[in-house]
């Protein structure tokens, strides 16, 4: 069983009524919904959440973690955002989702700015698979399209991806690094660009699959105790 908690800021999905309509019941929720299944729990948590929804006992017992934000990066306490960086330090895996590459968490475990350019203009987008051979991208085909999608484009300020799994390409022109994995010490990252709260992105079944895809790919079989190495006794 994977233990997963899908955490959302819940602002704009909750006061916006475009995005109220698209997720009645909140990003976190329409994502917890089309996870859950024989192998995977999943729980939720929101920034209204006492702590965040975030505490150590739920790190503790969250395999993997998925981020999704935008507005209200600031309003995560500085605690909360390094709880969680040590906890995929340790080998919690995380997911980001769109515009996460803001947040705390994301920012600190990728030590740059994490800076785009973007564009509201509900264009469609080509999501190319370019590395099919990895485990996130099983089950699809060269691209798949989403018919709305707020641009993302480059430059992004981020450090070379370990792999990059998905190429974005919008009909304005821009290409950007949709898909990137990263391992920090014994977590293991992944940023997927698609979702715009106002568009139906979630509700995309390749968008689903590759979610799901990465929660499989960020559960690690190890997790440490503590981030400072014990002393040893010399090997005779």
């Amino acid at each position: 069983m994977i233990r997963v908690t899908v955490w959302n800021e819940y602002e704009q999905d909750r006061n916006n009524e475009k995005a109220k309509a698209v997720y009645p019941k909140g990003i976190h929720n329409c994502i917890a919904d089309f996870l859950r299944s024989d192998d995977i729990e999943v729980r939720t948590a929101t920034l209204l959440d006492p702590e965040c929804g975030l505490t150590q006992e739920v790190l503790d017992n969250t395999d993997v973690l998925i981020w999704w934000a935008h507005i209200r990066h600031g309003d995560v306490p500085d605690e909360i955002a390094k709880r969680v960086q040590e906890s995929v330090l340790k080998g919690m895996g995380i997911i980001f989702l769109h515009s996460a590459h803001h947040s705390k968490p994301f920012q600190l475990l990728m030590g740059t700015t994490c800076h785009l350019c973007w564009r509201e203009d509900d264009e469609l987008e080509r999501v190319w698979v370019v590395s099919p051979g990895h485990p996130i991208a099983a089950g699809l085909g060269r691209y798949f399209e989403i018919p709305e999608e707020e641009m993302y484009g480059e430059p992004f300020g981020i450090p070379e991806p370990d792999k990059l799994v998905f190429l974005g390409w919008y009909e304005g022109g821009e290409a950007f690094r949709a898909g990137c994995c990263w391992r920090r010490e014994n977590g293991k990252v992944f940023y997927f660009q698609p979702g715009h709260e106002t568009n139906p992105t979630y509700h995309i079944k390749e968008v689903q699959q590759v979610i799901r895809n990465a929660v499989y790919w960020c559960k690690s079989d190890y997790r440490a105790k503590e981030l400072t190495g014990p002393h040893v006794e010399r090997i005779q």
